[in-house]
Parts: C-alpha cells; structure tokens; sequence
C-alpha cells in the first residue's frame, strides 16, 4: 500500500463515479466536497454539467474513468444495467476496489461479487439507506457487505457518504438488509395509510391522526428488541395478548373497514396470515409467533 493510499491521507484517493442518476450525481457531489479528485461517467454526458463545474473530470468512456479511480464506485438503475456498464470493462479492474451501491438482491450481488473477483477485483455490495438529498451528512447510512480488508482500506473514504455500516464478508448480505428493511417500511406505511382511510370516512384529516399514529410507532419499536430475541430463540411467550386475542381484533378491523366502505384487503390479508398461523397451533403463542410462518416456505409447511 503507497503513502497516498494510506488511511491518514483519504483525501489524496481519486474516486471514480459510474452512473449519474439522482443518486449518483449527490455520491459524486459528496466525495468532490471531502476533496477527492473524482472522475466520473455516464451514458447521457451531460449529466455531469453540475459536478464539472464543481471540478470533477468527464471521461469520456467507462473504461476511461475505471482507469482514473482507486475507488471505482458504481449506482445505476439495477443489476442488470451494472453488468452491462461493467462486462466490457473486465481488463481493466484488476487491483481495484469496485464498490456496487446499485439496489438488487442478495443473489445478484453474490453473481457480480464472483464475476469481479475473476476479474482480480474487490468486490463490495453497497446498500445506502438514504435519500440523495441526505448523502455526505450524519443522517446518512450506507451499508457495506464484502472482503473487510477493502472495506478498512476504504472506509474514511466512503465515510463522505454518511454512515458507513459493515455487515460481513457475504456480498449478499448489503442487498439483504436493504430488502428486509423496504417489507418494514412499506407495511409501517401501508398501516398507516389504512388507519388514515379508515378514520377520512369520519371526516378526521390525516394530519390529526399523524401524531397518534407517530406515537403507536414509537410504541412498537420498543417491543422489537424483546420479538428478535424471540425469533433468534425459536420461543413465543404470550406476554401481552396470544395470537388468538390479535385475530379477534383483527376481525375488528376487518368489519369497520367494511361497514366504512373503506378496502378491507389489508386487514383480511395480515388476518388470513394469522389465521394459518392459528391452524398450524400457534393460537396460544405471542405474535412473534408469526415468524414461523414467513420463513417457511407454504409448501413445506405441515
């Protein structure tokens, strides 16, 4: 490792940028601001107007900004896009760092992490949980999964990002958390948004119902420590109510939302979930009792 690579000195590592959607464009804005000479890319070159002017390079090929990069930093639309930007560039990745913060799965990363390391590259599979208006800032957080070694040796560098987060060695496990994360919020939302129709029927705006719903958030979090120790250990205790007390309710639910004239489909979908739950004897067990069900595929369960 030269001087220059060193941790002590990030500020002297050239970055090289692929991809400047929305997201691509606040990445490269961030390491230009922390001083990186950053070179940068894109199908449409005139993308990069802003972050030249900024001082960013324009190469004028893919495989000239590879060249131009310690870091070679890669987010476009999906797995598939990354692989058409990168297939004919092969030769020229050897002893680099090749940092893949392009949303996919677990599976396509592990593909693009066995196809660079052919390539005599790093490979690290990035997850960035923010919005690129957050990107360089502490609320920023982007998870990182792939060889620590080249995560250590990047990590103030990628530390302009925001929050830099190390998960392990499996490339997968970036794309992974990023999709478990996306069910939490998409279901913390869809809830809301029910719980919103439900109480618009009565003429109550969404804003009133905002800072209760904020509250019974709040409120959940606070059980998750207790429901993973749950899933890890395999064990349901009915601590507050037995799954049996949440599909009555459930049911509840299901008929305000009916006699509202409001969609049930939500409500009568997390109840049929429940109730297979039920059927498979977890009626007496605590609602985290629900984890059997999601990590066993339907057709092998009893």
């Amino acid at each position: 490792m030269t001087d220059r690579h060193r941790p002590e000195f990030p500020e002297h590592i050239t970055v090289t940028v692929l991809g400047l959607g929305l997201m691509g464009r606040a990445l490269a804005g961030a390491f230009l601001r922390a001083g990186h000479p950053t070179t940068v890319w894109n199908r449409t070159a005139a993308k990069a107007d802003d972050l030249v002017a900024r001082g960013a390079r324009l190469a004028g090929s893919a495989s000239a900004a590879v060249a131009a990069g310690d870091l070679v930093v890669v987010c476009v639309s999906d797995h598939d896009a990354v692989r058409a930007v990168l297939d004919p560039l092969a030769g020229g990745l050897g002893g680099r760092v090749l940092v893949n913060l392009t949303s996919g799965t677990s599976r396509a990363a592990r593909e693009i992490a066995a196809w660079a390391a052919r390539q005599g590259a790093d490979y690290l599979d990035g997850a960035i949980m923010a919005v690129p208006g957050a990107i360089g800032t502490p609320g920023a957080l982007v998870l990182y999964s792939g060889p620590r070694p080249a995560f250590e040796r990047y990590e103030p560098v990628l530390r302009r990002l925001g929050g830099a987060r190390y998960l392990g060695g499996d490339q997968g496990l970036s794309a992974l958390h990023d999709v478990a994360v996306l069910s939490l919020m998409w279901n913390i939302l869809n809830g809301f948004l029910q719980g919103a129709a439900l109480l618009g029927a009565a003429g109550v705006d969404a804003t009133t119902f905002a800072p209760l719903a904020r509250t019974a958030i709040e409120t959940v979090t606070g059980w998750l420590p207790d429901y993973a120790r749950q899933v890890d250990d395999g064990a349901y205790p009915a601590l507050d109510s037995t799954l049996d007390t949440h599909v009555a309710a459930m049911a509840h639910l299901i008929g305000e939302s009916e006699s509202l004239g409001v969609d049930p489909a939500l409500p009568r979908f997390v109840k049929a979930l429940a109730d297979r739950a039920v059927a498979e004897g977890h009626g007496g067990a605590g609602y985290a009792a629900l984890a059997e069900l999601f990590r066993t595929p339907a057709g092998e369960r009893p």
